[in-house]
């Protein structure tokens, strides 16, 4: 199982990430990265994030800017 997580705009353009992704395992593990990053990666750009687990979309978009108010 791979979880990944897809950085975006919030008109939903992919970007490239300002943290590099590890590779994930469980969703939690992906979870706990994004929430520990989100800052990091909405100053590099992407204002949103969808979790994938092997290709299939798991939630999202899930807005960054959120956490920041």
């Amino acid at each position: 199982m791979a979880w990944m997580w897809r950085f975006e705009k919030a008109d939903g353009t992919e970007v490239p990430p300002a943290v590099e992704p590890e590779e994930f395992t469980t969703q939690g593990d992906a979870e706990s990265w994004v929430g520990e990053v989100w800052r990091e990666l909405l100053d590099g750009g992407a204002e949103q994030v969808t979790l994938f687990e092997d290709g299939t979309k798991v939630y999202g978009p899930m807005s960054l800017q959120a956490e920041a108010d």
